[in-house]
């Protein structure tokens, strides 16, 4: 029965590998804070290319609009001056 005991130490014999409350939360707020700026980046590769993208479908959009202000039957183009 001695021999047991050498290959399981006793309780006191090592530290708590429990941290207190106050490590805890603060590796959990470090944790969350890491999870976040992951998940912003993970999202889009380029933001370049993006903006280049938006400003892209915005003229589209708005060429669309000036091509809505001709005339069917004439194929003109309405000007308010």
């Amino acid at each position: 029965m001695g021999m047991l005991w050498c290959c399981f130490p006793c309780p006191s014999s090592y530290e708590d590998l429990t941290p207190d409350p106050e490590t805890r939360r603060r590796q959990v707020v470090e944790a969350a804070e890491k999870r976040r700026i992951e998940e912003e980046r993970r999202g889009i590769g380029n933001l370049e290319a993006v903006r280049v993208q938006q400003q892209l479908d915005e003229e589209r959009a708005r060429r669309r609009a000036e091509d809505l202000n001709i005339d069917p039957q004439t194929g003109m183009k309405w000007q308010v001056n």
